[in-house]
């Protein structure tokens, strides 16, 4: 379509300005920011090869955070070719991509962060290529890759190799030394490329709008995982200068996946059957605890959501526990989720982030959002699933709601964090020029979940259930964003008047850019009840107005999961316990012996509101040794309000076992910027 016939289009649908978002998805796709109302339209035909190259070359990409033109030349396959090299830390070696033209540009950009590029080849000859001078902040330094007139006239692809080395300031790895393992014998490496840290491993089109296929060719002297399925081991090669030897260990994507979900680990790593498709990786020491707290529900989580969407795509589904640096509950990544160790509580109590992780394969993984403004496409999809299946394998809907209680919280702490009318308290927030981990909160989590759970109320779940493998069959192996969804959503329930009128005459702006709450859903609150009512019980004793004596007959029936939203309850007191009844809480409940994380960092933050001196020194001490950010954030905001020197001592003390993303979490945190981080 030339610009021409594309502004003749829009004056044709001027007057229907909201009615375009009932055509099929493979129709039209809005690119602006603004509400419905409010915005100008800008039609690009997507179904049609031809027409979706022609538009390419009249249409800025829709995801602000890249520096890449990834409409003119986008990537079919990737092929990471690296020496993982733990004494240097750093992966050297090439990088190749394949990429499909789309336009007639003759500039492939890149991006990049903080890499060290030496040489770029296309079909074995240099071509000019260059690294801006300076960075654009906080999204890199663009990599140019001019081409000849021959492929820009006549190749439908070109492959790109380029020679390439991480730095020291890769911000995508960790690289821990032998000391910061549970073993103390090797050392151990693992990536994390959540938002946009890909760029610091490998040069690419570091946008969840442009999916590849992977080769990974990983050399190393100790035991490697990436997010591919295994393609084997070989071609030993014998160390030099006394080093240990190496081998070549290959993986193979098939299923196209977007580049925040390249994924790299390796160490002293051994592994076990936790199903008949999943197996679990770890340390050697801890290998039986993981074992055994994934193995009884594994399989069934995965059946479960088969049963409600369609049959796993990606063959494999297995468990990677990482070192406790790890600075997320789970992530995603293909066929190797790769999880904190947080999760082994020695309880299965925790194990629920699995049904979190794996509901991933359908929505982020196979259906991606097109840029993380619309990362509630993949986060609030996300918990919606995780919460089906919980209701599902536990035979309990209840459940579900209980679970969606303790969403509420999460969503409520953060935008109080941010502030009520904040951007990034918005589902669809406006990101340009933002960087994507300043936003990540619970924000896409929970208003995403709120959402999908309402439209389910608003349909009925038997029309509901119908529309889900709709919708992921639709977008499957796809990138798709708010207005694509609502599109889908319209023309899947046009013939059903009833349904139609509601989706027609729901509030469409608010739901999307609404700072703030969302209409808080009636959640069944049965299993909830029974935590409030003790949390109101310790509040009339702190007030002096009963004469209540805890022991620990009053947790006895609580499951863990009630066991946190008492604890956060307390946490919302208008005023902290005193001292004292922080410590006949954690004596009575256990909670302060716990070794459940998710309840002995709540009791932490209650005893560093109530000032409980005490506790100070073991909750600084939780700080220093877990690296998810969940618990971390949270302990430093409270150990800075009681004792900034103990605080800033933990820091120092422990900077070098975060991972980068959370070490800049908590610089921020100390230097004063309490609105940062995801958790």
């Amino acid at each position: 379509m030339s610009s021409k016939a594309a502004g003749s289009l829009l004056g044709k649908v001027t007057s229907t300005l909201r009615e375009c978002f009932a055509f099929k998805p493979h129709g039209f796709q809005r690119q602006s920011q603004l509400p419905y109302s409010q915005s100008k339209m800008v039609m690009r035909p997507i179904s049609d090869a031809a027409a979706e190259k022609a538009a390419a070359s009249i249409h800025a990409p829709r995801d602000p955070n890249t520096l890449a033109n990834y409409n003119a030349w986008r990537t079919q396959h990737t092929t990471a070719n690296y020496a993982i090299d733990f004494e240097g830390k750093r992966l050297h070696g090439s990088v190749s991509l394949t990429l499909k033209k789309l336009a007639d540009e003759r500039k492939i950009v890149l991006d990049t962060s903080f890499l060290d590029v030496s040489a770029v080849t296309v079909a074995g000859k240099k071509v000019d290529w260059e690294l801006a001078a300076k960075r654009t902040e906080p999204y890199g330094t663009p990599l140019t890759i001019g081409l000849a007139d021959e492929y820009v006239a006549s190749a439908s692809e070109v492959t790109v190799d380029i020679e390439v080395s991480t730095t020291k300031d890769c911000t995508a790895l960790q690289w821990m030394t032998p000391a910061q393992t549970s073993n103390k014998k090797q050392p151990y490496m693992f990536s994390q490329c959540q938002a946009i840290h890909a760029r610091s491993l490998l040069p690419c089109q570091d946008t969840p709008d442009v999916k590849s296929t992977y080769t990974f060719n990983l050399r190393s002297p100790l035991p490697v995982v990436a997010s591919g399925l295994p393609t084997g081991a070989k071609d030993f090669e014998v160390g030099k200068d006394g080093k240990d030897g190496t081998l070549l260990y290959t993986f193979h994507q098939s299923v196209p996946m977007p580049s925040y979900l390249f994924a790299v680990a390796s160490g002293d790593l051994a592994c076990a059957s936790i199903g008949p498709r999943s197996t679990v990786w770890t340390g050697p020491e801890e290998l039986t605890d993981c074992q055994w707290e994934f193995e009884a529900d594994t399989e069934d989580y995965i059946k479960t959501a088969e049963k409600i969407v369609y049959p796993y795509a990606w063959t494999q589904y297995n468990v990677l526990v990482l070192p406790p640096s790890f600075p997320y509950g789970g992530m995603e990544n293909p066929v190797f989720t790769f999880a904190t160790p947080t999760l082994i509580s020695g309880d299965r109590a925790n194990v629920d982030v699995v049904a979190h992780e794996l509901a991933h394969s359908w929505s982020g993984n196979l259906v991606s959002c097109a840029s993380w403004e619309h990362f509630w496409l993949n986060e609030g999809w996300t918990v919606y699933l995780e919460r089906r299946i919980q209701g599902a394998v536990h035979n309990d809907d209840k459940i579900r709601d209980f679970s969606a209680l303790i969403g509420w919280k999460a969503l409520s702490d953060s935008i109080a964090q941010f502030g009520e009318d904040h951007e990034f308290t918005k589902m669809i927030p406006d990101l340009k020029g933002k960087d994507p981990d300043d936003a990540f909160s619970s924000v896409p989590y929970e208003k995403g979940f709120v959402f999908l759970y309402h439209l389910e109320k608003l349909i009925g779940i038997e029309q509901w259930d119908k529309f889900i493998p709709h919708y992921f069959t639709t977008f499957k192996e796809r990138s798709v964003d708010s207005y694509e969804f609502k599109a889908t959503l319209l023309d899947f329930f046009a013939s059903d008047a009833d349904a139609s009128k509601k989706l027609n005459d729901l509030d469409w702006d608010a739901w999307y850019y609404k700072p703030g709450f969302p209409p808080k859903p009636a959640f069944d609150t049965t299993l909830a009840d029974a935590c409030l009512a003790l949390a109101d019980q310790w509040k009339a004793l702190s007030e002096g107005k009963s004469d209540f004596k805890p022991s620990a007959d009053d947790i006895s029936k609580f499951t863990s999961q009630q066991s946190y939203v008492f604890l956060e309850a307390v946490q919302g007191f208008p005023s902290p316990l005193s001292p004292a009844l922080v410590e006949t809480m954690g004596k009575e409940y256990a909670y302060a012996s716990s070794k459940n994380v998710e309840l002995v960092s709540r009791f932490y933050v209650i005893a560093l509101k109530a000032k409980a001196e005490k506790f100070y020194k073991d909750a600084a001490a939780l700080a220093g040794r877990v690296g998810r950010m969940k618990f971390v954030r949270p302990l430093y905001k409270e150990l800075l309000k009681v004792d900034v020197p103990l605080a800033r001592e933990t820091f120092e003390k422990n900077k070098d076992f975060y991972h980068p993303i959370c070490r800049s979490m908590i610089e921020k945190l100390l230097e004063g910027n309490a609105n940062v981080g995801p958790f």
